[in-house]
């Protein structure tokens, strides 16, 4: 038999709770607690099973099979997947993708611009800034296709009359296949900007004021704290717009979609990846082709994240 040894207690202190025996366990909820919480968490479960995890378990079976023209499939084994690798048409959507999201990298290092110019001190109408470059977050895709499909027309859109100016023929940018991927491309830079503006600001407001402070002191200019103080301290944040920003970028369908469209003779030579699933899946009918598609972005993104955070703990500080 063993006993706790249990210090004495002074005058006006509390005497201690003591431990409960050993083998005994604490619960942490009481009965009735613990079925609620299953009971909140409960809409969302069920949502992502009959929404995000059960129509991946189709897709992942659907991607070894054959669909017939009218409907049905039969067990194909890994014949979608050998065709992937031999595709030529899946190479050049790979290539354009690889365009497409290295132009929307492109937009971080002005996003950091553009964050620190409006993090400077005495700026008037800091807050109409904000709301200017983060408009383009929070309008639909629709539109922005809209707007811009206006702007690069070749006949009378606003970009070729500017460089007519100047004595420069501009071409048809959105159904020459030359510079479909590039014109959508750009719209992406522009649309991405606001968000990652605003990421970055909040970076920057929160790195304490007494190390710009203190270079001061030391004779530090504006341009030296910025790349001694500001961007050393403001990895990651870095890091995390990198990996979103790359994310959706291997994703890119809409702007391709409604910029470019499956009309356009540039279409073959600009699509990308997601775009071909749809041309694949929805237009020719060819689901479990199109499912394999699916599954070798998914392998690509998890390739490239997983690199990317191999690679972070080289460059980004977290002190």
């Amino acid at each position: 038999m063993t006993s706790q040894l249990v210090p004495p207690v002074e005058q006006g202190q509390r005497r201690p709770t003591p431990l409960p025996p050993r083998g005994t366990k604490r619960r942490s909820l009481r009965h009735g607690d613990r079925y609620w919480a299953y009971l909140l968490i409960l809409p969302t479960a069920v949502g992502l099973t009959v929404f995000s995890i059960w129509p991946a378990i189709q897709t992942f079976y659907f991607s070894f099979t054959k669909w017939g023209t009218f409907g049905g499939h039969e067990w194909t084994g890994l014949d979608n997947y050998a065709q992937v690798f031999h595709d030529p048409e899946l190479l050049r959507s790979l290539w354009n993708t690889v365009i497409f999201s290295v132009m929307t990298l492109l937009g971080i290092p002005l996003s950091i611009g553009l964050a620190a110019l409006l993090n400077t001190k005495g700026l008037r109408g800091v807050g109409v800034y904000r709301a200017l470059y983060f408009l383009p977050v929070v309008t639909m895709p629709a539109a922005i296709a809209l707007v811009w499909k206006l702007i690069y027309n070749g006949d009378t859109g606003i970009l070729n009359q500017f460089l007519a100016v100047f004595g420069v023929d501009g071409p048809h940018w959105l159904s020459d296949p030359a510079t479909a991927i590039y014109a959508v491309g750009v719209v992406s830079i522009w649309s991405s900007l606001g968000y990652n503006m605003v990421l970055f600001l909040a970076g920057m407001q929160s790195i304490p004021g007494e190390f710009y402070e203190a270079a001061s002191i030391d004779g530090a200019g504006p341009w030296r704290q910025f790349f001694r103080i500001t961007m050393p301290l403001l990895t990651p944040t870095t890091f995390f717009v990198t990996v979103i920003t790359v994310i959706n970028a291997l994703q890119a369908f809409d702007l391709v979609y409604l910029m470019v469209g499956k009309a356009s003779p540039a279409i073959e030579e600009s699509q990308t990846v997601v775009y071909l699933f749809y041309a694949k899946g929805i237009l020719q009918g060819d689901g479990g082709y199109a499912a394999a598609i699916a599954f070798v972005l998914l392998a690509l993104i998890l390739l490239i994240t997983a690199f990317q955070f191999r690679v972070q703990k080289r460059w980004v500080h977290y002190e």
